[in-house]
This record gives structure tokens, sequence and C-alpha cells, in this order.
């Protein structure tokens, strides 16, 4: 049990400090001693054992915060019917109800219930979907259990275990510090203060105000930029400041592009809705001289405008995209951001393991004179294998060389005394080893600019020579040819000191022996170029940012097929203001030697001239470009903060699966795009013939619950939507919202179908007879037959810039379901069903006009369609 009996006085101060957050920092966690500390949570440096860590876990429950628990299937279902379409709707089913019309009421609520219930039971397996996703990239934390090191997932941690923080982590619940070296934390997520702070492992001698402050104290959310720390863990899940945060937000989400553009095209609708609706009405009423019937054919027409089908066809879609997204080994962690991947226009990356093979392999080791030279290879190894932060690909290439290992004797000639970690604004890092001459030597490896700045010596042949400007550049000469080769050159040097010196820091740094270089080679992947090609034929311009040197990208760029004529580098950046770099974004294709900050920035300039932006990254300084991208690209294999920025998750870092994820987005899109299209053009147009029939006959032209129910099969024949396929040629492009072309496009396709509606109210007057109320029934039939059908056959002519059913034909569900509803409505006149609706079986002879009327309006309709798009150049 954990003994949190502290001082009140010190509890009390520090309820004052979290305020209304709801979480509270234990006291006794801020004690001097950290074995005090240990003893209170019934732990030790060797952690928890097994046993103890299922108790707590069953006591304390899975580390995770409010808003990543996913809802109740009562509570989607409830939120499926919260959608202003369904709302309006079931207010049309009550008035209908209390104005006593029970059969348009019951029409009305049917409808509400399948476009409700498909939405529930879309969003319910996609989010089953999603959590199976969510569960292949599992964010691991490094722990210490029963004297053991091992990654555990985050979820199982509890108060009381040992944790050990590098490079990269995300700090995964609320920790006290009981060592730490050189360690830098972010603490933005928390504080939005861009700037890391430095923790260590005693508390302040001062309590702060605001506990983020406190030195020894590391909050969930945060993430390492630098240094090594071992800490306790005090607090997890909603305990956290992190969770009591999320308590306070849970639902919040951040509205993208996409809940933009949904948002726009339903308040066009509803905007035309409410001004066609009692248009109708007061022309009815006036003509007819029945009030109520009037009311209740406008009640009719507004649901018939209502597009209800779409929450259900968005999130129908959007669930079979994630779900055909991840048979291509791309994982969607946020729904909607799957229509931002195909709207992409600008794919932003780094270079390793992109473009490369992330297979590094040391090829040489040289010292000044440019030969071979194995202290080199030793000094490295020394580096490499003592340092316990992030190992990278190059430290992994130096470790492959065992054979040093065992002529050092490391295990007993060597021990570490201390280290000076990377970070991204020195660009080295050093180690510290006890030497067997018992000397204290510090070895350092980084960027060769960086390491030749410290440097003011250089070994050659065991001899130290002072490093004049003349060598210095010779240095730097060797250094550009191994690049121009293709290596990655990274510099070597060392300094002894007397022992017992203690700690080391950055100030040791000076003053170094330059001792060589070594040249390490990741050659490009087979698949690059190729897949470069082809996201630049789907109108995806791919540029480079990375913080390597200028010389290996463009040598890399060139054998891949970018253009790296110019390359802008990080300090020219900095000189640039945002109007400048606005310019230059669009211009240069590759960015070299540029810092976090400086990625994000040339995100935001690439924003603001109109692109839409993604970024695939998976590295610690990835994470600002990942949060500034319009989607967030990952790898499974990326550090914490990289996954946890990410909209997109690949299981493999490829920009071949990434451009299988694009066109994927894009068949998404489409097909949303479709059902837009259809029901706003289909609606327009019936209500231009509404306008004009109610003017012109002296009956309805369709009793309420005929429209009703016409609508209602057409709904159903949209459903197939989702199983559809898309063109080739529409996924050439990015596509993303726009509203005005939708609507241009309602306004020209739309009345097509009135001119047809109009032949057929010709034709059922002039040649049928239909003239008088006795023989409305017959008119109001043959224009519900006719209605029906052409409404199910013109999804064939929209879903498709080509010739349907010849140049392009639909799925098998899509075209069974307008066989369907097609066949019913000719069948309905002729059932009981269709008698109790008013309508009345139609003479043999009308069949052949409809025909004729279906056919000229696919004709029609598909040279209006092929000219929109010649004019507009829009489909």
């Amino acid at each position: 049990m954990l003994n949190l009996l502290v001082d009140n006085r010190v509890e009390n101060k520090l309820r004052r400090t979290a305020g209304n957050r709801g979480a509270l920092l234990p006291a006794i966690a801020l004690l001097v001693d950290s074995g005090q500390v240990l003893a209170a949570y019934d732990s030790t440096l060797d952690g928890l054992a097994a046993e103890t860590a299922r108790q707590r876990l069953a006591a304390h429950g899975p580390n995770t915060v409010v808003q990543e628990k996913a809802s109740g299937w009562w509570t989607q279902l409830v939120h499926a019917f919260n959608n202003a379409f369904i709302l309006l709707l079931l207010a049309l089913a009550a008035v209908a109800a209390l104005t006593g019309d029970l059969k348009a009421a019951a029409i009305i609520s049917t409808m509400v219930l399948v476009s409700a219930v498909l939405r529930f039971l879309q969003e319910y397996r996609s989010g089953q979907a999603a959590e199976k996703l969510k569960a292949m990239v599992e964010t691991t934390a490094t722990v210490t259990r029963g004297g053991v090191k091992s990654e555990v997932p985050v979820d199982e941690l509890v108060p009381g275990d040992i944790v050990h923080l590098s490079a990269g982590d995300m700090i995964p619940a609320d920790v006290r510090l009981l060592s730490a070296k050189d360690l830098f934390v972010s603490q933005a997520a928390l504080t939005g203060e861009s700037l890391p702070v430095e923790k260590f492992a005693g508390p302040a001698a001062d309590s702060p105000l605001n506990e983020l402050d406190h030195p020894c104290i590391c909050f969930m959310g945060t993430n390492v930029i630098s240094g090594t720390g071992v800490a306790l863990v005090i607090q997890t899940g909603a305990a956290t400041y992190f969770g009591g945060l999320a308590g306070q937000v849970t639902g919040r989400r951040v509205e993208t592009e996409f809940d933009r553009g949904v948002s726009r095209v339903s308040r066009l609708l509803i905007r035309f809705t409410l001004v066609m609706v009692p248009v109708v009405f007061l022309i009815n009423g006036f003509t007819k001289g029945d009030w109520g019937q009037s009311f209740f054919f406008a009640l009719s027409v507004a649901v018939g405008l209502t597009p209800e089908m779409l929450p259900m066809i968005v999130t129908a879609n959007l669930a079979r995209g994630a779900v055909n997204m991840s048979r291509k080994k791309v994982i969607v962690k946020r729904l909607h951001s799957i229509q931002n991947f195909g709207a992409m226009d600008v794919l932003c990356s780094d270079k390793t393991g992109t473009l490369t093979q992330d297979r590094v392999v040391l090829e040489r080791h040289l010292d000044l004179l440019g030969r071979d030279s194995e202290k080199v290879l030793q000094l490295a190894y020394l580096n490499s294998y003592y340092q316990t932060g992030l190992k990278n690909l190059l430290d992994v290439a130096v470790l492959r060389h065992a054979e040093v290992a065992e002529g050092l004797h490391l295990a007993t000639d060597y021990r570490l005394v201390d280290e000076i970690p990377f970070d991204f604004s020195r660009r080295r890092m050093s180690v510290v080893v006890e030497t067997p001459r018992s000397e204290e030597m510090l070895v350092t490896k980084g960027a060769v600019e960086e390491v030749l700045q410290m440097a003011s010596l250089v070994d050659v042949d065991r001899q130290l020579v002072p490093l004049a400007d003349e060598i210095r550049e010779n240095a730097r000469r060797m250094a550009r040819g191994l690049n121009r080769e293709g290596f990655r050159v990274i510099a070597v040097a060392y300094r002894k000191f007397a022992p017992g010196r203690g700690a080391y820091s950055i100030d040791d740094e000076n003053d170094l022996i330059l001792a060589g270089f070594m040249a390490f080679l990741d050659p490009p992947k087979e698949s690059a170029a190729p897949a470069i090609a082809a996201l630049r034929d789907h109108g995806v311009a791919v540029k480079i940012l990375t913080g390597d040197n200028e010389v290996v990208t463009a040598r890399i760029c060139a054998e891949v097929g970018i253009d790296a004529s110019r390359i802008v580098l990080g300090h020219e950046i900095d000189m640039l203001d945002d109007a400048a770099l606005s310019d230059t974004a669009g211009q240069a294709t590759v960015f070299a030697k540029v810092s976090p900050a400086q990625k994000a920035r040339i995100i935001a300039a690439l924003q603001s001239r109109g692109h839409v932006v993604g970024f695939l990254g998976d590295g610690i300084n990835d994470a600002p470009a990942l949060r500034q991208a319009d989607i967030g690209i990952s790898v499974n294999t990326a550090v914490d903060i990289a996954k946890e920025s990410a909209d997109i998750i690949l299981l493999e870092k490829s920009l071949m699966i990434l451009e299988e994820g694009v066109l994927e987005g894009r068949r998404t899109f489409g097909n949303i795009l479709k059902y837009i299209r259809m029901g706003t053009s289909s609606n327009f147009g019936n209500m231009f013939s509404v306008l004009g029939a109610s003017a012109w006959l002296p009956f309805l032209p369709m009793q309420p619950v005929q429209l009703l129910v016409q609508n209602l099969l057409y709904d159903f024949s949209q459903t197939a939507i989702p199983f559809d396929r898309t063109d080739d040629e529409y996924l050439r492009k990015p596509r993303k919202w726009d509203v005005d072309a939708i609507a241009r496009f309602v306004l020209f396709l739309g009345p097509v179908s009135s001119v047809f509606d109009y032949a057929t109210f010709c034709l059922l007057w002039f040649v049928f007879g239909a003239r008088t109320p006795e023989s409305q029934s017959l008119f109001q039939t043959g224009w519900f037959v006719e209605g029906l059908l052409s409404q199910t056959l013109i999804v064939h002519i929209i879903r498709t810039r080509k010739l349907p059913f010849l140049e392009s034909r639909a799925t098998a569900p899509v075209i069974a379901l307008t066989l369907i509803v097609m066949l019913a409505g000719l069948a309905i006149p002729f059932t009981a069903f269709g008698r109790a609706l008013g309508l009345t079986p139609l003479p043999a002879a009308y069949y052949g006009w409809l025909v004729a009327i279906l056919a000229g309006y696919m004709v029609l309709a598909q040279m209006v369609k092929g000219w929109f798009a010649r004019r507009f150049g829009y489909y």
C-alpha cells in the first residue's frame, strides 16, 4: 500500500497549485531523499515484482486517459441520431403525427430509423476495426521489474514502476526522477512553451507556484528531447496531470477540412430546403385551396430534399476506406484523415529510410591522411557501445564490428564514467570512459562541422599536431569528397582527462583531438524512384526536408529522380520572412540541414499557398512537423512522440505503400461526392418539377405519402455506393471539397430531369387524359414510376465522367440495388401496398413512352455532364 501520509501544509499548498484540474501531485514525491520516495511506493531500484505489478494494475486500472476510452454501443446509437438532417426529419415526423397524417409519420420514422441504424452499424464496426488497428501500433516503455529491464505496454504501467527515459521517449506517466543526466523535456503539450526544460533528480529548494515547474517531476504527455533518466512512476491514467486535463476536454475534436466540407454542403442543402418548401406550400395552397393537403405535400417535399443518408454514406465510406488501407499496410488513427490523405498535393519527407534503405553500412574509417585507421574505429565503437540514449542506425552499423569489442576487452579494461547526450543544436554526443591506463577519456562523434569547431589538435600516426587552418580545410575537402561519393560522414574526436573529475558537461567538449572520419553508406531503395514518379503522376509533389548535409542529400535525390538543382539550407531559412519563405518553399524541392522548427515552418509556408501538405517522419525531430501538417504520417517503428503526433501509421516505411494510401483516400472521397452529386441534383430537379406542376395542375402532382415512399426507395438504392469503384482518371490528381462546384453542378444538371418530368406530365395530360381530380391517381402513378426510375438510373450517369455501362461500369452491389429498386417501382402500382398509397396500374402503352423518356433523359444528362466537365474542369 502506498504511504502518502505527509505534512498537511505541503499537501494543501499542492492542492491550491493544482487548481481545478482534479489531479493532485503526491507531496511524498517531492521528498529530497529518493530512498524515502521509493519506500513510500513500496518499490526499489530493481522495480516491482510481477505479482505486485499485476495487483496494482487491478487496483489502479490501465494507464490510459479519459478520451482514449471508446464509447459504449448505446452512446454511439444515440449519436447516430444526432445529425441536423435526422433531427429535421424527426421534427417533420412529429408534425405529421400531431396533425393526423400517421402514414406520413410512419414512413418518415422508417427513413430516420434506416438511416440512423445503418450509420450506427457502420460507426460501431469501424470503431471495432479501429481498435484492432490501433492494437497493431503499441507504445511501450522501458521498465525494470524484478531486476530485469524490458519493454512494457504503456497502459500496463502502475505506481511504483521504475522506468528508463532517453531521447525520443514519451513520458508514459507522471514520474519522479531518481537520476538524470542532461535530461531536457519538452512540455509544450501542457504549457505551450516551445523551449525544452531541464529536469533533475532532486526537488527545488523552494516549491514553485506551478507544479509543472517542479524540476524532479516529469509529466505524462511530454517528451524527452535529449539526455537520459531513471524515474519512479507516481501517478497513472486519469490521476495524472495530463489525465486531469483530458477529463475536462473529453469529446472535443479539432474540426478538420473534411468536417468543414461536409458542414458547408449540409448548410447549402438546408438553406435550399428552407427556401423551396414555403414556396411549394404557398403555390399549392393558393392554387388548390386545400391548405391542409398543401401543408402535408410541402412536408413531403422537405423530406425529399433532406439527404438523410449522408451521415451513413460518409461513415460507411470512411470505415471501408480505413479497412482497405489496413490491407495495404496503412493504419488510420483518425478516420476523417482519410480525405486529407486523398486531398494531399505536397508530401514532405525526410530522406533516411524513405529514399534510402535505412540499412546503414560502415564502409570506411579513415584518419586525416585518408588511410584506414583502426584507432578511429575503436574510438567510434567506444562511443556507440557506452552511450545509453537512442542508438541510431550509425551506432548499429558500428556495433556490428564485434571484433573490436574483443580486441578492446571492454568487459574488463573499460568503464563508463559519464555521458553527454546528443542534442540537435550541438549535433554531437560524447561518452567518458575510464581506460586501462586509469585515464578518463572523452570520446565525441558528430557532424563534421560541429566537431571541427571544437577541435584544436589532430592525431596523425599517434602524433598530436595543431589543427591549423590548412589542415582543417583539408579535412573539410576529404569529408566533401566522401559525401559526393554518397557517403554519410561522421567525425570522431577525443580528449583525455585526469581521473576523478566526476560529472562532465558540454563545456568539456573543447580542445578536442580530431582522430578521423567514419564513412557510412545508406543506398537508395530500388522502389524509391518509381514510387516518386507514381506520386508525381498522381499530382503529389515530393519535397525532401532533412537534417543531413546538402552534398549527400543531392546525391541521393539525383539517383531517385528528385530535382536537387536548388537546395535551401537551414541558415538560409532563418533569414527569410514568412512571405519570402512561402515563395521559396513553392519553388524549391530539397531542404537540407534543417531543424525541427524549420521543418514545421516550411510546411506552414506551403499551407499558406493553398497546398494540402502531408509529412512523413519517424524521428524525435519530426514531431513539430507532424503536428503542423494537414496529415501527419509516421511508421510503426517510429519513436513514441512521432507515432502519437501522426494521423496515419505505415507498417512499412515506403513511398510505394504511401501511394496506395493516397489512392484509397481519393476513392473514399470520390464515393462520398457521388452521393452528394446524385442526391442534390436529383432533388433540385424534382423541386423544379413540383413547382411547375403545382402551379399548373388542379390536383397535387403526387400524394405526400407517395413522395415519401419514392424517396425511401431511392435512398435504399444509394446504400451500395461505398462499395462502388472509382475511375482511374479520377484518382490522378488530389481532390478537395469545392462547394461552389457542387452548387454549379446542381444548377446545370438538376433542371435536365425537370425537362423529362414535364414531358411525362404532358404525356399523362394529353395522351392518357389524366386532367381531372378523378384521374389524378393515374397521373400520380405515372410520375411516381418515371421519377423513381429516372432518379435511380441517373446514379450510373453521375458516378463517372465516362460513358456509363460501356466505358465505366458500377460494381455488382450498385447494379443489383438499382435493378431491385427499379423492379420494385414498376411492381408497386399492381400491389395492395400500391393501392393503399393511392397508386393504380398503368396502361401497357405507357411503358413504351417510359422507355423513350428514360433513354432521352440519360442521353441528355450524359451530354450536359460531359459539357460541364469540359467547361469547368471539375468532375
